[in-house]
């Protein structure tokens, strides 16, 4: 049976020697304890054999076997703890990729250790349950959210969403009826006021993306689906009833 997952163990990978000590180091000051990985297939094969970690902080580019791959093998066993990608590829298309994939953020490597903390800290709060709260939630209608895991149904199939936009999804449903601005959705995924994308207003692209991976996930089961609405300009709203 897996081990429960250690609340301040932080598994890193990356081929790069003296980034990934550096950072391990780094995390040890900050209070947490590291485990280090130079290859995407070593941390897959840790967790299979029933490892545990809190968050993984996970390198794009590698030779043995690239980050998404790794991604993607993890999220395919079932591991859904918080993945932050760290990586010199800033552009758009690869951060939109890496959400896609179930990160739950993708942070330039060049940016301060402690902006990289705070992302991290960001994450393990998002994951972390409210003490008294209900694992699971009914929201509206067929909607029923499991906060613990991330985890959404729609009419009792499960919504293959990512951490990410699980988060958008409890946002809108638990204001139902009431209108969610861009920049709030922006700021329940990725932190209060965290830029990304082109322009000061670049987070609205974002934003509109996500939806609509999150409508099509839930019409891929209920091609009917229409409780996520549009306010033109402003933002989207959890249809109430």
């Amino acid at each position: 049976m897996p081990a429960a997952a250690d609340a301040l163990l932080i598994a890193v990978v990356d081929d790069d020697n003296l980034f990934r000590d550096t950072i391990s180091a780094n995390l040890r000051e900050a209070g947490y304890r590291a485990i280090t990985f130079d290859n995407g297939p070593a941390i897959v094969d840790w967790f299979a054999k029933g490892n545990r970690s809190a968050a993984l902080l996970l390198d794009w580019q590698m030779p043995v076997q690239d980050g998404p791959t790794t991604l993607e093998q993890l999220r395919a066993a079932g591991h859904a703890l918080p993945v932050i990608f760290l990586t010199g590829l800033n552009q758009p298309i690869f951060e939109e990729k890496g959400l896609k994939l179930g990160a739950v953020d993708f942070v330039d490597k060049s940016k301060s250790f402690a902006i990289i903390l705070q992302r991290l800290r960001i994450a393990l709060a998002a994951k972390a349950p409210v003490a008294g709260e209900s694992t699971a939630v009914a929201v509206e209608g067929g909607l029923v959210l499991d906060v613990a895991s991330a985890r959404a149904s729609w009419n009792n199939a499960q919504v293959d969403l990512t951490h990410g936009e699980f988060k958008v999804v409890q946002l809108l449903a638990q204001r139902a009826g009431r209108d969610v601005g861009y920049r709030e959705i922006y700021d329940a995924v990725r932190g209060v006021g965290f830029e990304a994308g082109q322009g000061p207003e670049g987070y609205r692209a974002n934003v509109r993306a996500m939806v609509k991976r999150i409508r099509q996930k839930f019409r891929d089961l209920d091609t009917e689906f229409d409780a996520i609405e549009t306010y033109p300009g402003f933002g989207y709203r959890w249809r109430h009833g």
